[in-house]
């Protein structure tokens, strides 16, 4: 026990050396909306792909750190990370998607706080 608090105070100093930086995101959940349905129809493919063009349209921009679906099937269907100004701005790219559009998927905002530099690693 001596030995391990000796070797955690001496790695004290380097701890204090390291800079960690935190920065504003926006987190957004898309859950099941009125107009979800399990049922795949011409029409919720064509949804599907326009909510995916978008997923990689606002990719582009660099905004959208991060997108993926759960995997549980439940009301909770997948979540947006944005690396924007403000909720409004992370609001006003994902309410262009046609899954938000057709009420088939609900948007909900929340600023969030973290490390600064989240990326997708392609």
């Amino acid at each position: 026990m001596r030995t391990l608090l000796c070797l955690l105070l001496a790695l004290l100093p380097l701890a204090a050396q390291t800079k960690y930086e935190m920065s504003h995101y926006v987190v957004g959940f898309l859950r099941k909306g009125p107009a979800w349905t399990a049922e795949e129809t011409a029409e919720t493919r064509k949804i599907q792909e326009g909510h995916m063009a978008n997923i990689r349209k606002m990719a582009e921009t660099g905004k959208l750190v991060v997108a993926g679906p759960f995997e549980d099937d439940g009301d909770l269907r997948g979540m947006f990370l944005f690396n924007v100004g403000s909720v409004e701005e992370a609001r006003a790219m994902a309410e262009a998607d046609p899954a938000i559009q057709s009420h088939r998927l609900v948007l909900e905002l929340h600023p969030w706080f973290a490390g600064k530099g989240l990326k997708v690693v392609q």
